[in-house]
């Protein structure tokens, strides 16, 4: 391929940086850098939550939520403060947590005016469901009462959603690919999915959300391993399958009318080659922050999807605030903290 060719699918115009980043290049040649596409484009503020690792480490970070007050929410499985938050601008407001080991997924509910968090831990087999503050209010175990695992080591929740009733729906994305269904009060009330190959079922069940987009709710649930997202009513009946090849999405995030995805891994799944996928209502790749420009052949069909810039190694989820700034976290990215991209 041809400099000036790269340079237009890349999306890096004037930069002209191809696949090198900052791992060769040095952080500063990032600081003026612009990635995205179309009308989702953004500068890069790669220090934005730095802290002090002496006083406040972190070892994955996980994933992130916001509060209707605008806090943010970063899960870590250090267990020195498994929960840092954060306000907009990168400073830290409070630090707590040290029971989580496994700490993996994190939702943010509303109940009558009052927010809770749950909290999916790999390592307790298990969901809690605290206060902002960290106090722990439900704890959703290993449901022996499903009858499809033999010992708490087979299930290994990834994620969680919350419904508008309460009902929550816990991903077995780790374990044997099940998704639970219970209702407010922690009773079991469905299980679907499960691992195959099959339309209804899941090679990684990562992550899932509810999409209130339409009259009637639906869930949204990444097979990270098979580079889709798989859309059930909220009975856990298949409606359909967006297919993102080259991309092993996380969770969706849904803002306003528009899906975000973390992509933890791209192209044939090397290490260290992730980026961020935008969907618009018609789950059409609009934007690929750090990857190459969306492109689709004649049929219709998105072409193979892969990093174009390395500013992401292993993005592991998104958080989209009011002004359409992402913040970024990963997953096995040498111990940093998240990344800010502020919308242009």
């Amino acid at each position: 391929m041809k400099r000036k060719e790269f340079i237009a699918t890349s999306g890096l115009g004037f930069l002209g940086l191809g696949l090198f980043g900052w791992d060769t290049l040095g952080v500063n040649v990032l600081k003026d850098a612009v990635i995205g596409h179309g009308s989702h484009q953004y500068k890069i503020d790669l220090n934005w939550g730095a802290l002090n690792p002496n006083f406040y480490p972190v070892n994955d970070c996980h994933e992130m939520v916001q509060d209707r007050k605008g806090l943010l929410y970063l899960l870590t499985n250090h267990t020195a403060n498994n929960v840092l938050v954060y306000n907009t601008s990168g400073a830290l407001v409070n630090s707590w947590g040290n029971e989580y080991p496994g700490a993996h997924g994190l939702s943010i509910h509303d109940e009558n005016g009052t927010e809770f968090l749950y909290i999916s831990d790999n390592n307790r087999h298990e969901v809690i469901k605290t206060t902002l503050d960290g106090k722990v209010v439900q704890i959703f175990p290993f449901p022996v009462e499903s009858e499809k695992y033999l010992s708490p080591s087979e299930y290994i929740p990834t994620e969680t959603c919350v419904a508008a009733n309460g009902d929550v729906f816990v991903a077995d994305g780790y374990g044997a690919q099940y998704i639970l269904h219970y209702n407010a009060k922690g009773e079991l009330l469905n299980v679907f999915g499960g691992k195959g190959t099959e339309k209804h079922q899941f090679l990684n069940a990562h992550g899932i959300c509810i999409d209130t987009r339409s009259k009637n709710p639906s869930l949204l649930i990444t097979e990270r391993q098979g580079n889709e997202l798989k859309r059930f009513d909220l009975n856990g009946n298949f409606l359909s399958t967006t297919h993102l090849p080259g991309a092993y999405i996380c969770r969706p995030v849904i803002h306003e009318q528009e899906v975000y995805l973390a992509t933890i891994w791209s192209g044939d799944g090397a290490a260290n080659s992730g980026f961020i996928a935008i969907l618009d209502r018609d789950n059409k790749l609009t934007s690929a922050p750090g990857g190459i420009a969306p492109s689709y052949n004649e049929a219709g069909e998105l072409q193979k999807m892969r990093q174009g810039l390395k500013v992401f190694k292993h993005p592991h989820d998104v958080c989209v605030d009011k002004d359409h700034n992402v913040y970024v976290t990963q997953w096995n990215a040498g111990k940093t903290y998240p990344i800010k991209l502020i919308r242009i």
